[in-house]
């Protein structure tokens, strides 16, 4: 069984993401837990993939050097990409009314970085979503925002909350990516690290 491969590793999750934390106990994976805060600032020439994949990396950082043997320390960044812009977790009301106002009634794309970091290798993947919203009336952005305060979530919202129920039309790709994880790759890649 599968299961029982993975339990040849000890596997790290580096995310204080309730979601990511629960896609690993959705897929029967064993995790620990150990976040260490890192300042996620990247090169402003950076685009879409590139600016995930970094700061995925970036945040395994802080691991070199304390991974054991049988370690895999997963790291992951989510960025919403839009109009040549990366859109990051909104600082206040106006910063999330200003992000859910220019995703309005257009696709966007929301990218998510997976690193996986072992004692002898690193390896990174990332999967693209693309997601369609309906155009959003200034109170169903408001109501959003005072409800659910998405001021920790890439692009100021979340597919799993009540805009993701009323505003998208459309998705090309994973939703689980979406809220935070390409379940699909990590699930695939993790396979290949224990056989």
């Amino acid at each position: 069984m599968w299961t029982e491969k993975l339990k040849k590793i000890n596997i790290i999750l580096a995310s204080g993401s309730p979601r990511r934390k629960q896609f690993f106990e959705d897929l029967d994976v064993d995790v620990k837990i150990d976040v260490r805060p890192v300042d996620e600032v990247y090169p402003e020439h950076l685009k879409a993939s590139e600016i995930s994949d970094y700061l995925a990396i970036l945040k395994a950082a802080n691991f070199k050097g304390n991974i054991d043997k049988n370690d895999v320390v997963i790291t992951s960044d989510t960025v919403v990409w839009h109009n040549e812009t990366s859109l990051a977790k909104p600082a206040d009301n106006a910063e999330a009314f200003k992000m859910l106002k220019t995703l309005s009634d257009d696709w966007h794309e929301v990218i998510t970085s997976v690193c996986f970091t072992s004692f002898s290798s690193q390896k990174v993947l990332n999967s693209t979503t693309h997601v369609k919203f309906k155009k959003l009336t200034d109170s169903e952005i408001n109501y959003y925002i005072e409800t659910y305060k998405p001021f920790d979530k890439a692009g100021g919202y979340g597919i799993q909350e009540w805009i993701g129920l009323i505003a998208i039309e459309e998705i090309k790709g994973s939703h689980a990516n979406v809220v935070g994880l390409p379940t699909h790759l990590v699930h695939k890649m993790l396979m290949t690290m224990v056989n």
